[in-house]
């Protein structure tokens, strides 16, 4: 019997070829269309953000929204709580380069501009729209009309006082039975373009709400955390609740609610759904948390390493490791990768070692190599990396004895 990494057995080292399959398969949902961009029934799980500016600041916004799609957010949601936004949903629907959702709260009329204006879809709570339910059949019309979809948003926060009565607090239940309600509505007025969040701070909560609206219903769920907090904490709750649910195949589209730019939301976002083989992965750095063993400085090469290929549009798998003991191996596991120690670095790419290099030159060979083999898989670099793309590289075999 062979047994691994003996002679004759092909090792495969580096990225797969293919990802790995889901955790679960996908919930059927159905599918419904954010202006361009397919939402539910299969179609790959987005990501999204809100923008922080005022909205009637039309070039703030869209350099806001330019800002966030280069980070990869698909569809942006603004807020629309005056006329003056309204006013300015028309520039910005228009411009910018991903689908604008309306946010619209306490003025039923804002639903009907924000569909005249261009905006691809609308956002409705239910607990913040008191004359919302007499206004249904106009807004399902108007939308089916404009091919405008529409969200279903509940939030713990802002939850309907009879269902507070009902059920003494916001509990899963309470946000399902809201959000199913708002949707009987317009199921009345046969429209059922419609995905539904039912949002709270605490992950658990969230997560039974989920589960229960995923057994209850075939509409497209958009996922979140609200109030997730601060950056760090909000990362976490983020992480642990999305996790949780797309790993058993619930939901179509999130967004990371953090106190922080709205970027930061669409990086976690998106390094949430590539740790779950849920997105193509990009860059990826492996790197050791660092103990007694390690004889190189780990912390500050991670973060120069990360730094320095920041926007690198390929996937590759870095490892940057510090011992001998984990080292190799993950190095010559990934597509590039340095095992350290005593002051030096063994530099392995496709797991082949090429050079041992000083610490002080490790990030440098690092990056060159990673932009090599970017350049090599024909990647569309920034401008600010083409230049630093090296030449071939060249591996010197010390002459035989012909001994």
């Amino acid at each position: 019997m062979t047994q691994p990494g003996s002679p004759g057995q092909a090792v495969s080292l580096g990225m797969p070829a293919v990802p790995p399959p889901p955790l679960a398969p996908r919930r059927e949902s159905r599918q419904i269309m954010v202006g361009p961009v397919p939402v539910g029934g299969g179609a790959p799980v987005t990501v999204q953000s809100m923008t922080t500016t005022l909205t009637a600041d039309v070039n703030a916004t869209l350099q806001q929204i330019a800002e966030l799609t280069a980070a990869g957010c698909q569809i942006v949601r603004v807020a629309v709580p005056s006329a003056d936004d309204v006013v300015a949903l028309p520039a910005i629907a228009k411009k910018s380069q991903i689908p604008v959702i309306a946010d619209i709260h306490f003025q039923p009329k804002y639903v009907f501009a924000a569909i005249d204006a261009g905006c691809a879809a609308v956002r409705v709570n239910p607990g913040n729209i008191k004359a919302f339910d007499d206004k249904v059949a106009e807004i399902a019309r108007a939308a089916s009309d404009a091919g405008v979809s529409i969200r279903i948003g509940v939030n713990a926060g802002s939850l309907d006082k009879r269902l507070l009565a009902k059920y003494g607090k916001a509990t899963a239940e309470a946000l399902v039975e809201s959000a199913l309600w708002e949707c009987s509505l317009f199921e009345e007025h046969g429209f059922r373009d419609i995905k539904i969040a039912v949002k709270h701070h605490d992950p658990v909560v969230m997560i039974r709400a989920y589960r229960q609206l995923a057994e209850r219903c075939d509409y497209a769920l958009h996922l979140g955390v609200t109030e997730a907090g601060p950056a760090f904490q909000g990362t976490v709750k983020s992480a642990v609740a999305f996790g949780a649910l797309l790993a058993e195949g619930i939901g179509d589209t999130i967004r990371v609610s953090l106190s922080a730019p709205p970027v930061e939301e669409v990086k976690v976002g998106i390094a949430i759904l590539e740790s779950l083989g849920l997105r193509e992965r990009g860059l990826e750095i492996v790197s050791c948390p660092s103990c007694g063993r390690a004889q190189v400085d780990v912390y500050t090469l991670a973060e120069q390493v990360t730094a320095g290929l920041e926007g690198l549009p390929v996937p590759l798998r870095v490892a940057v490791m510090g011992c001998v003991v984990n080292g190799p191996g993950e190095a010559r596991e990934a597509d590039l990768g340095v095992a350290s120690g005593n002051g030096k670095g063994q530099i392995f790419v496709k797991g082949k070692v090429i050079k041992t290099v000083p610490e002080s030159q490790i990030v440098e060979t690092l990056i060159e190599e990673a932009l090599r083999l970017a350049d090599q898989m024909g990647a569309e670099l920034p401008e600010e990396l083409r230049d630093l793309v090296p030449g071939p590289q060249v591996i010197v075999t010390p002459p035989s004895t012909g001994r």
